[in-house]
């Protein structure tokens, strides 16, 4: 079986390389099942990794901060590497080096460039907003020109991505099978809790459909 071609050198699996995908649609599926993100960049020689929010818009990934943000301003025109991860279970096998995770994780790596017109600036923070709560951004008070100007919105490309998943049960070898331990997979599941509404609502406010229909990690 030949092995799927990565995109780059840096986006290659090493380890565990048949987990390893390329193909957009698997790309795609997990970047837009999990909104959270991590951003790892370098500043003045040491590592940092910032939690974020990602959406995708076709062939591209965006997060946002604060123009004031020092992540923001440093990321800019910056070579980053954006993290989403999905955890589906943990696994537990029947000895210690054999535990895991089953999961499906992307990496995403390209120089970051600030989305600073403001027309595309607006655009693709609808497109965030429709994308987690469909329908919200009309009934939303419209953003302001210096709300727009506080927000910095930075992009990569998805040329340079690959995916990695682990999924199934131990792996432990014929030997292990006998051990008199309880092994197998605990699955994880993301649910969300009951709609709890900011006091100063109406009471007689109905929860729209895009609050209770809401959900991710799938």
């Amino acid at each position: 079986m030949t092995e799927p071609k990565a995109p780059s050198d840096r986006s290659r699996a090493r380890r565990m390389h048949e987990k390893a995908a390329y193909d957009r649609a698997t790309i795609d599926a997990i970047l837009d099942a999990m909104p959270v993100a991590h951003v790892g960049y370098v500043k003045d020689g040491a590592p940092i990794v910032i939690p974020t929010l990602q959406w995708r818009i076709g062939d591209h990934i965006y997060w946002h901060g604060s123009s004031a943000s020092r992540t923001q301003r440093t990321a800019k025109d910056a070579q980053v590497c954006v993290t989403v991860t999905l955890t589906d279970a943990m696994v537990l096998a029947r000895s210690g080096l054999e535990h895991s995770v089953n999961f499906r994780a992307v990496m995403v790596f390209g120089e970051a460039r600030a989305v600073t017109n403001v027309r595309e600036k607006a655009e693709v923070l609808k497109a965030m907003m429709e994308q987690m709560f469909p329908g919200r951004w009309d009934q939303l008070r419209p953003m302001t020109k210096q709300e727009l100007k506080a927000t910095a919105i930075l992009t990569l490309p998805l040329t340079e991505a690959s995916a990695k998943i682990g999924s199934g049960m131990p792996t432990d070898p014929p030997e292990d099978l006998g051990t008199p331990v309880w092994a197998g997979i605990l699955p994880i599941q993301l649910t969300m809790g009951q709609p709890v509404p900011d006091p100063n609502l109406s009471p007689d406010m109905a929860v729209p459909a895009h609050v209770k229909n809401y959900h991710f990690g799938h």
